[in-house]
């Protein structure tokens, strides 16, 4: 029998057994390589641009908006008047993500978010199905909001010039419609802005989120004079079931607080500056959140939540008697979504941005213009299909497919920064979740709950989704990615 530690005939060395498949899917990016290639794309480099405020505005803008303009109006018909407490629950699950998402950020300040997070402490199929969950979380979100910006746009159309568009046009199919224009624009018309480049499109974003803010204190002190404490006699009609169904569904409101996350290579100051920018933004988002949804449900019985999302419009109609209050408000809401699909459609880019670098996605997504420092080609895949869906999906359907993805991924992120501080308790952290691995373990349990709430459909449609992401996976990522042929990715 021949020596099995005798080197072959011809003298060269045996070659080392190349991993298996699982110790392939698990394998990890090292924290040092993910921030070293911070910014670096095919023909360019993203800018760093963005300073505290840009990045606090941009997670404001991304969050403030989708849940008070667009889905109060599904939510409120779940919970009732307890729907207060549904956005309480649902700020109190994002607060234990966001303390996790803040360590991370500011340990790992990187575009890929929760997705690179991952990569680093739990491997490439975790980090894959992290990604693709983000996908669901970024682009469809964005599709969301893209339906409820039209419903605003009619507001403001029929207040100013008395007309508004014909439902075949201005609704999805399943709504009434044939095809929502008005959702198209709004994402082609973000998609020019992000051309541009990061800090136009945060200057953009800045001035739309001030709009935003001031319409909400509008309606806080209009909506004040109708409030009717009847309102609140039966408070949570449909029991704790429909508090929790309808914090589920509010929790899409909460998506945009990460958004700070996945501009780390834009950042100038990205290790200080992301775990400020996601605190303070999610403190502002959830105390008007609360604030505004319990003048609206004061001001209006919850069992009329159910015929428009432009709910907050027809409150200020129905309080003022005038119709002058109720166009403005649209005028903001109209600017104030449009904002929100600009940062969430950004956010979604610069993830893409970063899987593409790993090459688990194609290199279309990773090339930077020389000239704007963004990935033009990626924006433009990107908005094309977000417009479409938004077009052709009613808003409910969106929304909820939107939570159970955006849950899932801060689930995850809960877990990643338990396993970095166990593999790497030696790297400098700018920020620390207090009574680690407490709060995280909370923040994964809350998220896990909330994801029991949802509808069995919403279960099935991710199902698929997550199907469909394995799928691609195996036959592209897993055999495309930079860490399968690390010596090659080194000579490139």
């Amino acid at each position: 029998m021949l020596d099995q530690g005798a080197p072959p005939h011809n003298g060269q060395p045996a070659t080392p057994p190349s991993p298996g498949v699982g110790a392939r899917l698990m394998r990890r990016k090292p924290v040092e390589l993910l921030v070293a290639e911070g910014g670096r794309g095919e023909g360019g480099s993203l800018r760093r641009s963005l300073g505290l405020w840009q990045l606090t505005m941009i997670s404001i803008g991304a969050t403030l908006g989708t849940g008070i303009f667009v889905v109060l109006g599904e939510a409120v018909p779940k919970a009732g008047p307890a729907v207060t407490l549904s956005f309480v629950i649902a700020g109190l699950t994002a607060l234990f993500s966001a303390l996790s998402y803040a360590e991370l950020a500011g340990t790992i300040p990187v575009s890929g978010s929760s997705y690179s997070y991952a990569y680093a402490t739990m491997g490439e199929l975790i980090a894959w199905v992290c990604g693709w969950c983000l996908m669901l979380e970024y682009g469809v979100s964005v599709a969301a909001v893209a339906v409820g910006w039209g419903e605003y746009l009619n507001e403001l159309l029929d207040g100013t010039i008395g007309v508004t568009l014909p439902a075949a046009l201005s609704a999805p199919p399943g709504d009434g419609g044939v095809f929502n224009l008005p959702a198209l624009i709004v994402v082609l018309l973000a998609m020019a802005f992000l051309m541009g480049g990061a800090r136009e499109s945060a200057r953009a974003n800045t001035i739309m989120v001030v709009v935003k803010i001031a319409a909400l204190v509008l309606f806080c002190a209009i909506g004040v004079q109708g409030f009717r404490s009847g309102n609140y006699e039966n408070f949570m009609p449909l029991g704790m079931a429909g508090v929790s169904a309808a914090g589920a569904t509010l929790f899409f409101s909460y998506i945009g607080f990460d958004a700070a996350s996945t501009a780390g290579e834009e950042a100038k100051n990205a290790q200080r500056d992301l775990p400020r920018a996601i605190m303070l933004s999610l403190v502002i988002v959830t105390a008007l959140y609360v604030l505004v949804a319990a003048v609206a449900v004061g001001a209006k019985p919850w069992q009329h939540f159910t015929d428009s999302e432009a709910s907050l419009a027809q409150i200020m109609r129905e309080v003022t008697g005038q119709s002058f209050w109720g166009t403005l408000l649209a005028f903001c809401a109209v600017v104030a979504i449009a904002s929100v699909v600009l940062t969430v459609l950004y956010g979604q880019t610069r993830i893409l941005f970063a899987m593409s670098r790993d090459g688990l996605v194609p290199k279309a997504f990773g090339r930077v213009s020389p000239k704007t420092g963004t990935p033009r080609t990626n924006t433009l895949i990107v908005s094309l299909f977000c417009g479409v869906l938004a077009a052709a999906i009613p808003l409910g359907q969106l929304a909820d497919a939107t939570s159970i993805g955006t849950l899932f991924a801060f689930a995850l992120v809960n877990v990643a920064v338990v396993v970095l501080r166990r593999s790497r308790p030696e790297m400098p952290r700018t920020f620390r979740v207090p009574l680690s691995p407490l709060l995280p373990a909370l923040g994964f349990a809350f998220c896990v709950w909330m994801m029991g709430s949802l509808s069995t459909v919403t279960w099935v449609v991710f199902g698929v989704w997550m199907a469909v992401g394995l799928v691609f996976y195996f036959l592209y990522g897993y055999r495309r990615s930079r860490l399968a042929a690390p010596a090659t990715s080194e000579a490139k």
